[in-house]
C-alpha cells in the first residue's frame, strides 16, 4: 500500500499546503511518494525530498507542466496512478481543479475536504458548512482525496532523505494553454499561511474605513488581512481576502474578527483558528459563540484603542 501526494509548488519551492497533505498521507499508512510535476522544477523536487515522512519523490519535467494546467497534471497523475491506493491533493484551487479529473478518469468517488483519516478506507469531512461531520467509508480500489489543510499539522519540511526519481512526461493535451497571470503584490503574509489574521465585516461601511480601521491593527500585529463575504461583495475588500466557505479556509494562531456578525458561511472558514477574538457591538452576534474572547463594543472606538495599547 502506498500513497501519492500531488505537490503544489512554484517550480522552485514547495508550498505549505503540501506539508499538511503529506501528514494526511502518512496517516493513510504505507509509503508516501510525492509527485513534483513542473518545468525546470528540480529545485522543488529536492525540497520535497527533505520532507519528513516522504520515501520517494517522482520528478516529471515538461514545458506543458510549467503552470500546473489541470489537463496535463491530471494526465501525469493517471500515468502512474496504478501504483497507488491513495492519491491526495491539497484542497486548494489547484488541487480542486485536478482531483475531480483524476477521480472521474479512474471511475472512483472523490472524497473532498478530508479533515481526519480514521483508517485506510474511512475518513471524516465537514458537511453543511461545517455544522456536521460526515464519516465516509470508501470501498474503491483507489481513494482520491482532497485534504483540508487546516485539519492536519504540517509535516516537518526538513529531516527527510527521500530518493528523487525522474519519470517520463505525458504528451501535452493541447486542451488549454497558459496566457498570463496577474499577481497581486502584497507585503503581508499569505492569508492561508498566516499565523495572525485580522478580518473586517460589512459593519465597516466603506473601503476607506476598512483601510483606516483594520490596516493599523494588522500592521501592529504583523497580520494578514481578511474579510467576510458581505464586505467583499460590498467592495470594501478584494476577493482574495475573503474568508469562508466560498472563500479561503484558515486556521491561524490568532483570528481577530472586527464587525463580523458570524454567518455560518464565514464561521466555516475560520472556526478552527486556535484563538478567536471578536469585536462587535451586537451581543447576539453568532461570532461570539465561537470566540475565545469577545468584546461587545463599537469597533470604530475599540480597534483604535487596541492599536494604541499595542
Amino acid at each position: 500500500m502506498a500513497s501519492l501526494v500531488i505537490a503544489e509548488h512554484d517550480n522552485a519551492s514547495i508550498k505549505g499546503a503540501t506539508l499538511n497533505t503529506v501528514t494526511a498521507a502518512v496517516a493513510c499508512g504505507g509509503d508516501v511518494h510525492v509527485l513534483v510535476a513542473g518545468h525546470n522544477a528540480s529545485a522543488a523536487a529536492q525540497v520535497a525530498a527533505q520532507i519528513a515522512g516522504v520515501s520517494k519523490v517522482i520528478h516529471v519535467d515538461a514545458e506543458g507542466l510549467a503552470h500546473g494546467l489541470a489537463e496535463n497534471v491530471a494526465a501525469q497523475v493517471l500515468a502512474i496512478a496504478g501504483n497507488y491506493t491513495h492519491i491526495l491533493f491539497p484542497a486548494t484551487a489547484s488541487g480542486k481543479n485536478v482531483a475531480p479529473r483524476v477521480a472521474a478518469k479512474l471511475d472512483v468517488a472523490q472524497l473532498s475536504d478530508v479533515t481526519l483519516v480514521v483508517s485506510a478506507d474511512t475518513f471524516e469531512r465537514p458537511i453543511y458548512a461545517g455544522n456536521a461531520i460526515a464519516t465516509v467509508q470508501s470501498k474503491d480500489s483507489v481513494k482520491v482525496l482532497t485534504v483540508r489543510t487546516t485539519g492536519f499539522d504540517a509535516a516537518a519540511a526538513t529531516g527527510g532523505s527521500a530518493n528523487v526519481e525522474s519519470a517520463a512526461a505525458t504528451t501535452d493535451s493541447g486542451k488549454s494553454s497558459f496566457k498570463g497571470s496577474e499577481i497581486a503584490k502584497n507585503d503581508r503574509p499569505e492569508l492561508t499561511a498566516a499565523k495572525i489574521i485580522v478580518s473586517g465585516g460589512r459593519a465597516l461601511g466603506s473601503a476607506e474605513k476598512f483601510a483606516e480601521v483594520i490596516t493599523p491593527l494588522a500592521d501592529k500585529l504583523g497580520a494578514a488581512m481578511g474579510a467576510s463575504r458581505a464586505a467583499v461583495d460590498a467592495g470594501y475588500a478584494p476577493n482574495d481576502w475573503q474568508v469562508g466557505q466560498t472563500g479561503k479556509i484558515v486556521a491561524p494562531q490568532l483570528y481577530v474578527a472586527c464587525g463580523i456578525s458570524g454567518a455560518i458561511q464565514h464561521l466555516a472558514g475560520m472556526k478552527d483558528s486556535k484563538v478567536i477574538v471578536a469585536i462587535n457591538k451586537d451581543p447576539e452576534a453568532p461570532i461570539f459563540s465561537v470566540a475565545d474572547y469577545g468584546l461587545e463594543a463599537d469597533l470604530f472606538a475599540a480597534v483604535p484603542e487596541l492599536v494604541n495599547a499595542l
